[in-house]
């Protein structure tokens, strides 16, 4: 078995933490939506939770074929997973 190079690990190492990011962001706006319903404060809406929980379940897809997958399959699926994160951070939180 060959050893990737730096690159690619760097590239998975990167999604990887993407990803993980991700499900914390989104288990953070559960906290926060759980919090805020029972309290009557505004908080995180439908649509919010819905979309950062799809697309953290997605990333951590994209992460497990990324980090199975050797070669140019393994290095889209990492590049979805950063091409994901900007989408969602940029979309949910600059815009």
């Amino acid at each position: 078995m060959r050893t990737e190079r730096f690159p690619g690990r760097l590239l998975r190492g990167c999604s990887g933490v993407l990803a993980a990011g991700l499900v914390g962001l989104f288990v953070v706006l559960v906290a926060g939506w759980i919090f805020t319903t029972r309290t009557g404060s505004p908080g995180p809406g439908t649509g919010m939770l819905v979309g950062h929980g799809l697309a953290a379940l997605a990333a951590v897809v994209a992460q497990v074929v990324a980090d199975r997958r050797a070669g140019r399959p393994g290095a889209v699926a990492a590049w979805l997973v950063v091409g994901l994160a900007a989408l969602i951070l940029g979309g949910y939180w600059l815009f």
